[in-house]
């Protein structure tokens, strides 16, 4: 399965700050997809794709902040970096209240806006590969049968197979049958990889 690579959605209505960004973002590797006001971007944006939105502030036809407004009402988890030409206390405030995770005055630095959306792609692939960790532990521990979530309980907990025989009035056989399931369920390569990735579904 290929890897989806993360797209810089950049929204400004001036042509020429969009034609020099995306050569920017390109230059170190970026993908960059321009959009010339917020409605050409909610109509090409696909919320479940990794990446990132630079977003201009003032632009004819919608504004940034409404847009950011939107954004947060939609739930996007895409990190989003906020251009001004006009920047103000109170406008800051409210970019970062509404969900940006910068606030950056044009004329922007280059490095600093590469810095600051290297910073934010990194963050946000590592949440999502999180996410996706736990999402994928969540659907194989409910393969368990009600016997193996217990098995499993005690095998976190730090017990032998001969223990949990006891306290499940088991034969070690037993023990040793349903702890296999439980294994190949999960498919966890090592024990300490099942109670790494598995012990905060079961204190949950």
């Amino acid at each position: 399965m290929s890897t989806i690579l993360p797209v810089v959605h950049l929204v400004d209505d001036d042509d020429a700050v969009r034609r020099g960004l995306s050569l920017l973002l390109s230059t170190v590797g970026m993908r960059v997809l321009p959009h010339a006001n917020t409605d050409q971007f909610l109509r090409e944006f696909d919320p479940d794709r990794p990446g990132a939105i630079v977003l201009d502030v003032r632009m004819p036809g919608g504004s940034g902040m409404a847009l950011l407004d939107r954004l947060a009402a939609m739930g996007v988890t895409q990190p989003i970096i906020i251009l001004t030409g006009h920047g103000t206390v109170d406008l800051c405030r409210r970019a970062f209240k509404a969900g940006a995770t910068e606030f950056l005055e044009k004329p922007v630095d280059d490095e600093v806006l590469i810095d600051a959306l290297q910073r934010a792609l990194s963050d946000h692939l590592l949440n999502r590969s999180r996410k996706e960790a736990e999402r994928t532990a969540r659907e194989r521990f409910a393969r368990l049968s009600a016997r193996e979530r217990e098995v499993l309980e005690l095998l976190v907990a730090g017990m032998t197979n001969r223990e949990i025989g006891h306290a499940l009035d088991l034969s070690p056989r037993t023990v040793e049958v349903h702890r296999a399931h439980v294994i190949e369920k999960l498919e966890a390569e090592t024990l300490a990889h099942l109670i790494r990735q598995y012990a905060p579904l079961i204190e949950s």
